[in-house]
């Protein structure tokens, strides 16, 4: 496995990042393995697939370049950069195309796994042509759901901060990637299961990127700066998001009941609209028909006002899940 070795002030520092480039770099792993984790992803790729894979027919090179860039075990450094705070899609595009040839094609020989470099791709111009794919995928298949899909993220982001003042660090860094990622303890993280060094980035800059596509891969750009990509825990990425109880709905009225669920992460107003789809001003009637009722509560986090369950909201989503189980 790989792990890092953390200080207490690297990690203290750490903060969760959101990056249009990650996003989008995600969203091209999901188009090139083409299959959806969840309907959401299923009914995205369904809009999406058919114009991507023509532009990879039209263009054999960089078809071939995605093929030997995303390898099995470790993708091609180039393609995605570590993230970095406040970054535009512009800026990123930018870092990808200022990349050196002779640096681009070692990346893919390490992606491929140590296999010969294919002879279509000994050229120059394949940092050109991984900005223009990803500025195409940017353009064609996330700019247009952005705004939703940041909500998401910030929703996703905080209930990851709420996690750490309940259960600390350790327990937000076990949650990240299953399997792959857990706090190993006497300062160390492990952050995938490749056999490699370990490495020491005490004194770096270390951030999370949520992304909403099922993918996770770590970057850096050693010494200063460190990344660990994961899948959010949004409501619409999550493909393991329970639906409200059918009890729970004839009580509450299904809207009531959606939001009620949802709410086991604390949300804003706004974050909930962009989940459910529902408009700004029923969120906020359900809501407040939810707190006068004690099922949710609410609690300011800067400017934002966040609502979550009460413990008496738990108790009625838990038992109507208990319902729902012993009926079926």
């Amino acid at each position: 496995m790989g792990w890092w070795q953390i200080d207490a002030d690297t990690l203290a520092r750490s903060r969760f990042v959101f990056s249009p480039l990650a996003e989008t770099f995600a969203c091209l792993q999901l188009m090139h393995r083409g299959g959806p984790a969840h309907p959401g992803e299923q009914a995205w790729l369904r809009a999406h697939l058919p114009a991507y894979r023509a532009l990879l027919a039209a263009d054999p090179v960089t078809a071939r370049l995605v093929r030997a860039g995303l390898g099995r075990g470790w993708i091609a450094d180039f393609l995605a950069p570590t993230p970095r705070d406040g970054e535009s899609i512009e800026e990123g595009l930018a870092r990808i195309r200022a990349t050196d040839p002779a640096q681009a094609r070692a990346d893919v020989v390490v992606a491929l796994q140590g296999a010969a470099l294919p002879a279509e791709l000994h050229r120059d111009d394949l940092p050109e042509r991984a900005a223009d794919l990803l500025a195409h995928v940017w353009t064609e298949a996330v700019r247009p759901y952005w705004n939703r899909r940041r909500h998401i993220l910030r929703a996703d982001v905080v209930a990851r901060t709420a996690q750490v003042s309940q259960g600390g660090w350790a327990s937000v860094l076990d949650s990240l990637r299953p399997g792959r990622s857990r706090w190993l303890g006497e300062n160390r993280l492990q952050v995938n299961l490749h056999e490699y060094p370990p490495r020491d980035i005490s004194g770096a800059e270390l951030v999370f990127v949520p992304v909403t596509p099922k993918a996770g891969w770590v970057s850096w750009e050693e010494p200063e700066r460190y990344a660990l990509v994961y899948t959010c825990a949004g409501a619409l990425a999550d493909p393991t998001a329970r639906p409200a109880p059918a009890s729970l709905a004839a009580l509450l009225g299904p809207a009531r009941a959606a939001a009620l669920v949802l709410l086991g992460s604390p949300m804003s107003t706004s974050q909930l609209t962009a989940v459910t789809g529902q408009g700004l001003g029923s969120a906020g009637r359900h809501l407040k028909v939810l707190l006068d009722a004690g099922l949710v509560e609410r609690r300011r986090a800067g400017r934002s006002v966040l609502y979550s369950r009460t413990p008496a909201g738990d108790v009625l989503v838990e038992a109507q899940d208990r319902s729902g189980a012993r009926r079926s």
